[in-house]
């Protein structure tokens, strides 16, 4: 099975960008590939009263670079904490 993994790729998901924490908050920076470029995402978490509340924040940006997408991404997060909390 191994092999065919090798020939035809794998179907795990690609590895996440770094997780990060902000005020309380988990940001995981989450580039979305989109053709040769990746399109600006994360996911921003929170526990509250015990239940964890999920935010998804995907942008219009496409950037040349996975490493920019993630660092862009984490940024943008960060702004949407700041701003709406």
């Amino acid at each position: 099975m191994a092999l065919f993994s090798r020939l035809f790729g794998s179907k795990s998901p690609a590895p996440k960008g770094p997780d990060e924490a902000y005020k309380g908050f988990r940001i995981f920076a989450e580039p979305a590939p989109d053709g040769s470029r990746f399109r600006v995402g994360a996911r921003i978490e929170l526990d509250v009263d015990g239940e964890t509340k999920v935010h998804r924040l995907i942008r219009a940006d496409v950037l040349e670079s996975r490493d920019v997408a993630i660092e862009v991404s984490v940024n943008k997060a960060k702004q949407v904490i700041d701003e709406q909390g």
